[in-house]
């Protein structure tokens, strides 16, 4: 088997790049980025998924491929560059699939479509059913991946390819060399840089279950459809306290009201557009994305796929440890790091 990841240097894809692996199957990854940290067992195409010529000769001789390539940050200077990357990327790599003949395409969404904005109901738990509009998304990064996953749900509804969509929703763990949103987020309360937080409900999922959950979806998923692998749904006021029981280290304890995070947001974003033209210390997208409590349901995939997840506890205590080990964090933690019970609820896995 022969399996071809687009941006298998990030997060997710490294690990689904050494699960692949260690199942004894062949895997090409295609990055623009620095790919050293991979096994040296993974065949390496540096070169960008613009590159129509480029993707389809990453293509030759493959049988499975996994689309995770895409710019997964809040913000960025150039709002152009979420379109260019997420949504014609996309278009780009399905095209070349098409002519490819392969057994399966995995392509991988966020749960960010799901949640949406403007239409948020307090205490909604989100399926694969909830139904939103690009009108919806709450910022550039949004609207990039929700019209990049409905073409893929075009391409296997209309064009007949066997396109299926996964959902991770926040990974956490070892190997995030690329420093993703919700590793930054991790930073800031361990680094002490924030004495306040804006309460939400998050759920996060062990990377290594949802790179797992990539492979499941490729051999027990249904074209056409969407897969949500997601772990416990967490009060960022319950995560925080477990991150101080498990490190030593004091969180934030004064929650803050939206409209206040909002203000911040919207002068941070306005100085980062016009000033420093540096990522904000919170992005409107963020703001927008948390301002409503809702959790996530993975019972379709744990159903369909056999997907299920371990304790996030598990994962943030290996996390932790590694960007420790990386010189990430300017406040050691105390080591041992202190055994704690699971943070959230797990939904349907």
């Amino acid at each position: 088997m022969r399996n071809l990841i687009t941006g298998g240097a990030g997060f997710i894809g490294s690990h689904l790049a050494r699960y692949l692996l260690e199942r004894g199957e062949g895997v090409r990854v295609l990055d623009i980025r620095d790919m050293s940290h991979l096994p040296r067992e993974a065949e390496t195409v540096q070169g960008s998924i613009l590159d129509a010529s480029t993707v389809a000769s990453a293509l030759n001789g493959v049988r499975r491929l996994y689309h995770l390539a895409a710019n997964p940050n809040l913000w960025a200077a150039d709002k152009k560059t979420f379109e260019e990357c997420n949504l014609r990327g996309t278009e780009i790599v399905l095209t070349a699939a098409a002519k490819a003949g392969l057994e399966c395409i995995v392509h991988t969404s966020t749960e960010s479509v799901l949640r949406g904005g403007r239409r948020a109901q307090n205490g909604l738990v989100i399926n694969e059913e909830t139904g939103l509009t690009v009108e919806d998304m709450p910022g550039p990064y949004c609207r990039s991946k929700f019209l990049a996953e409905r073409r893929a749900l075009e391409a296997a509804r209309k064009d007949g390819l066997p396109v299926v969509v996964v959902n991770p929703t926040l990974p956490v763990g070892p190997g995030d060399h690329l420093v993703t949103p919700p590793t930054g987020m991790l930073l800031h309360f361990l680094n002490g840089h924030s004495r306040f937080y804006l309460d939400c409900t998050l759920n996060m999922v062990d990377v290594r279950d949802a790179a797992r959950g990539h492979v499941l979806a490729a051999e027990r998923g249904r074209p056409g459809e969407r897969y949500i692998l997601g772990g416990e749904n967490i009060r960022l006021r319950d995560l925080l306290e477990t991150l101080a029981r498990m490190t030593g280290l004091p969180m934030p304890t004064t929650p803050i009201p939206y409209w206040l995070a909002f203000a911040v947001g919207a002068v941070s974003e306005f100085i980062a557009d016009r000033i420093t033209h540096r990522p904000p210390v919170a992005p409107l997208t963020g703001v927008r994305l948390v301002h409503t409590p809702m959790a996530f349901d993975s019972t379709k995939a744990a159903r369909e796929l056999g997907f299920d997840s371990g304790a996030v506890v598990n994962a943030l205590q290996d996390e932790i440890l590694w960007l420790d080990a990386q010189g990430l964090l300017t406040r050691r933690p105390k080591l041992p790091l202190a055994q704690n019970p699971p943070v959230g609820q797990n939904l349907g896995s």
